[in-house]
């Protein structure tokens, strides 16, 4: 069977998105840890993602049409909340647009990665906040006891402070802020079903998303990108670079506690599965290495071509909820196509693709 095309199981079906940045799979294993420092945080941050998973439906079910963009959208409007441990949301108000800087450095990460993605979202590709007509940002911080996730609930960024052993605070690494409010930018564009190969499209599309607001905001080159998510998260306890590589799926971490990187950078290594709602963390490697193939090829900086492609799509409204790898991969070359004519671009899209061995239809 071609693996380009999903099996009935994985096919979309309309799963609403509750995206943690930390797989199931890792929790997974620290959960089994026979440390209670270890397991403890792990099966709480389980529980509680599971709860949340039930409330994000009822967020999902809600109509989601952003409005008219006002006079002011083209600047952020950021409020930032603290949870003070408590798994209350949104929390007690600490910070608004126009504060000055807080005492609270989670805080002040946070209100900066909301601003960066703002920036990106703005100046390269002219979209007014993740919804287009200047929607607020919010997001709350110091979220529950040791809670090793931060995540998008569909109205809010929400960050956990870590259990400073395996994981530091969820506000540090920007690329995880950029990571999370790119899943509000689907919601609000392709809605890609969140399970099989949209599900991992849907995680794709909020990593490379992510990476490019790393990348702009260090002002940095496709060759001086480390291509890695999540790099300044892992505790010092832990064997690894980050949570994923662009670069080089599979790579991120091999560690007694974690486990090892289970994401393929090619078709020949798709992962079949009913966890993870089809192994959408897992799966999502493919895509990923694309991007990284089709932006080191085209070279300069990635969110200039490669990454106008990617946006190309996501938002053109040619792109399905329950799209497969090889309707994006399509999807892409068309886009280049029309945006460059045929040239690099277009022939960077087409060999990145056929490297990780997706056939476009």
């Amino acid at each position: 069977m071609d693996l380009n095309d999903a099996t009935p199981e994985m096919a979309g079906s309309g799963t609403p998105v509750f995206c943690t940045i930390i797989p199931p799979h890792i929790l997974d294993n620290l959960a089994r840890s026979d440390d209670p420092d270890r397991h403890e945080p792990a099966r709480r941050t389980l529980e509680h993602d599971h709860v949340r998973r039930t409330l994000r439906r009822e967020i999902a079910a809600r109509d989601l049409t952003p409005g008219e963009p006002d006079a002011a959208a083209d600047k952020p409007k950021r409020t930032i909340y603290d949870a003070r441990h408590q798994e209350t949301l949104p929390g007690h108000k600490v910070h608004a647009e126009t504060d000055g800087p807080s005492k609270d450095a989670s805080v002040n990460r946070a209100h900066a990665g909301l601003g960066a993605t703002f920036e990106l979202y703005l100046k390269v590709y002219g979209r007014k906040s993740i919804d287009g007509a200047g929607l607020p940002l919010n997001a709350t911080v110091h979220y529950g006891q040791k809670y090793d996730n931060a995540f998008w609930d569909g109205e809010r960024m929400v960050f956990g402070d870590g259990d400073n052993d395996l994981f530091k605070d969820f506000t540090i690494p920007v690329d995880v802020i950029g990571h999370e409010l790119t899943h509000g930018v689907t919601q609000y564009t392709a809605n890609l079903d969140y399970e099989g190969q949209p599900g991992a499209l849907n995680e794709s599309v909020s990593d490379v998303f992510g990476v490019l607001i790393k990348q702009y905001a260090l002002g940095q080159t496709a060759d001086q990108a480390d291509w890695l998510i999540g790099a300044e998260l892992l505790g010092p306890n832990v064997t690894g670079t980050a949570l994923r590589s662009m670069k080089a799926p599979g790579t991120a971490y091999d560690d007694d506690v974690l486990g090892k990187d289970p994401q393929p950078a090619t078709m020949k290594g798709y992962v079949r599965t009913t966890d993870d709602n089809g192994g959408v963390h897992i799966n999502s490697g493919i895509p990923n290495h694309a991007f990284y193939l089709a932006a080191t090829a085209l070279g300069g900086k990635a969110w200039e071509r490669a990454g106008q492609v990617w946006y190309d799509v996501l938002t053109g409204g040619k792109l399905t909820k329950n799209a497969q790898f090889s309707d994006f991969a399509a999807l892409t070359i068309k886009a280049a196509q029309a945006r460059f004519g045929a040239g690099a671009e277009h022939d960077a899209m087409v060999k990145a693709w056929s490297q990780v061995g997706v056939t476009p239809k």
